[in-house]
């Protein structure tokens, strides 16, 4: 296992990602797994835990920048709460080599995505109905606990393409990550194991990195870390996948 030096280091370059582009929870559950050979789920747990702080840090910043549009936010953690639950039990259910294969897949697409998708509109935030918010902060809850990843990463991707501006869809994920990580955290407490060491360890260098980064999303060119983040998501994909593969031959 890696020691407390490495672990943070790891836990201040994941958030910083995640403060600047939405986007990098993903690959703390495999660098986790991978580098510091602790098992999925309780890499997941313990991920999730993390992100209490840095979904505060987060909201706070981008609050202050005025990047948040609350209504909006308040229906997706509505959907978000609940799913986030469900999630947090089907992670300690699943087979971890079921959830090993759809962390990678999810890695790799959300790379893919950063490529070639849309990146968001740059005008006006579009409406979105009640039912719809509720049900994408749904679908990003039960995905975000059952993987480990937080929230930005399957949220940002669904709200560019809904044509939402990249500065209101990185906010509004922000926002989403408390309500997902404390319902994730509790379900995650109450079905399976929960390391509160390295939750808390993570917790603090996720948040320290979510500031850094937050701060940096409105001074730097989002284009450049798109395509940086990119090819580090695709890179620990397609690492996983192939892991996968080489240990069933």
């Amino acid at each position: 296992m890696l020691g407390l030096v490495p672990l943070g280091a790891l836990g201040l370059t994941i958030g910083i990602f995640i403060g600047c582009i939405g986007i990098g929870g993903v690959m703390l559950v495999p660098a986790l797994s991978y580098l510091g050979g602790i098992a999925i789920p309780t890499a997941i747990s313990a991920a999730m835990m993390g992100y209490l702080l840095t979904g505060a840090a987060g909201a706070a910043i981008y609050a202050r920048r005025k990047s948040i549009r609350w209504p909006m936010a308040l229906w997706l953690c509505a959907g978000a709460m609940p799913a986030a639950w469900a999630g947090a039990w089907a992670s300690n259910t699943v087979a971890p080599l079921i959830l090993e294969v759809f962390i990678g897949l999810l890695a790799a697409s959300a790379g893919l995505h950063a490529i070639f998708g849309q990146r968001g509109g740059a005008g006006e935030v579009p409406k979105l109905s009640t039912a719809a918010l509720i049900s994408i902060g749904a679908v990003t809850g039960f995905a975000s606990a059952l993987t480990g990843t937080g929230g930005p990463l399957v949220l940002v991707p669904v709200l560019l393409w809904l044509q939402v501006p990249i500065l209101t869809a990185i906010g509004l994920s922000q926002a989403i990550q408390f309500p997902i990580a404390a319902l994730a955290t509790a379900g995650n407490y109450f079905y399976g194991e929960l390391d509160l060491a390295l939750g808390i360890l993570l917790a603090v260098t996720l948040a320290a990195g979510v500031g850094i980064g937050a701060n940096l999303a409105h001074a730097i060119p989002r284009k450049l870390l798109h395509g940086v983040v990119a090819v580090v998501l695709i890179g620990v994909g397609g690492f996983m996948l192939t892991a996968i593969l080489l240990r069933q031959f």
